[in-house]
Parts: C-alpha cells; sequence; structure tokens
C-alpha cells in the first residue's frame, strides 16, 4: 500500500475529450477512471438494490434523482480499487451532489485533491460535435441542440467550479491540442500539486 493519493475530477463541456483524458490520466496515476453512466450501468448489471432502482428509473424515462446517483457513487468508492484514490467523470453535476460527495469523503478522512476542468472554446466544442454527429448519422443533434446542450453544461457547471476554486483545487486546461499534448498539460499541472505518476512496472 501506498500514502500516495490522487482523487481527482475532471469536468468539461460535451466534446471536450474529457472522457478520453480521464481514462489516460487514471491510468498515469494508478487510479481507477469512474464515470456516471459506467457506475450505472454496473449496478444495473449487478442486480444490487441500487441497481434495481436504478433501472426502473432510467426503464420510466425518469431522471435518476441526486440521492440516488450519490448513492451509487459511494457504494462505488467504497470498494477496494478506490482506496488510493480515483478519478471522477460525470459527477458531482450540482451543488447538491458536491455535498454529497463532500460528506461521503469527510466520514473518511478525504478530500479531493485536484479538480481538471478542460476548457474548450464554445465554438470548437460546437464544431466537435456537429462533426461526430455527422460521422454517427444522428441528423439530431443540429447545432442548436448541441449549443442548448452546452448552455446546461455551463449553468449546472460553474456554480460547481465555483466551490471548488474557493479551495483551490481547479487546474483549468488548455482542451485543444493533440491527445498527448492535453494529456501533458494534466499531468504536468497535477505533479504541481504534488501528485505523483504511477511508478510504471
Amino acid at each position: 500500500m501506498t500514502d500516495q493519493t490522487a482523487r481527482l475530477l475532471i469536468v468539461g463541456p460535451q466534446g471536450s475529450g474529457k472522457g478520453t483524458q480521464g481514462v489516460r490520466i487514471a491510468d498515469a496515476f494508478g487510479v481507477p477512471a469512474i464515470s456516471t453512466g459506467d457506475m450505472f450501468r454496473a449496478a444495473v448489471a449487478a442486480g444490487s438494490d441500487l441497481g434495481n432502482q436504478v433501472k426502473a428509473l432510467i426503464e420510466a424515462g425518469n431522471l435518476v434523482p441526486d440521492e440516488l446517483t450519490s448513492a451509487v457513487v459511494a457504494e462505488r468508492l467504497g470498494q477496494d480499487d478506490a482506496a488510493n484514490g480515483f478519478l471522477l467523470d460525470g459527477y458531482p453535476r450540482n451543488l447538491g451532489q458536491v455535498a454529497d460527495l463532500d460528506a461521503f469523503l469527510a466520514a473518511r478522512d478525504e478530500k479531493i485533491d485536484a479538480v481538471i476542468e478542460l476548457n474548450v472554446p464554445r465554438e470548437e466544442s460546437i464544431s466537435r460535435l456537429t462533426q461526430r454527429a455527422r460521422e454517427q448519422g444522428r441528423t439530431d443533434d443540429t447545432e442548436e441542440v448541441i449549443a442548448n446542450r452546452l448552455g446546461i453544461y455551463e449553468r449546472e457547471t460553474a456554480p460547481i467550479l465555483d466551490v471548488y476554486r474557493e479551495r483551490d483545487v481547479v487546474d483549468t486546461i488548455d482542451g485543444v491540442g493533440t491527445l498527448d499534448e492535453i494529456t501533458e498539460r494534466i499531468v504536468a499541472a497535477l505533479e504541481a500539486r504534488g501528485l505523483a505518476r504511477r511508478a510504471l512496472a
């Protein structure tokens, strides 16, 4: 066991590449990359009480409420592979979830080490997403729909980032460049905070 921990959040608009970067950064620091979508799917597949509640809500076309989302996150973060850290993608999404995560971590005498904010200009995000929609034949993803989705992200995420900025744990990273360039920017910012990369075997 090591005392080195890396408890990370990654945030960024749709089209910012946060899913890809999240996996790369989690691998570099030897922690699991955990996305809410993956967690819900795993809980449903496991057939746990929480999973069955999530399944019923999703099948009915309802959003999973904060209380249940936070319970699924807490269950996942309590697993052995997250003992020395994690990288969360897609959680917390609002101030209620920030409070839930704070309470969970405080009970374990832990805290978030860094929040990676991938900064991608709005026009760039729209361009990437419209191109992706064209490639995947998703005609409903018009520029207007995408711009609206980005607007929701901005409104929801700004207050969360404000909370973490007050704690001085936000690293805003330029999200435009090659995959490797962006990964190296994130790694450099985290190392500047004293977080150590996983030793390669």
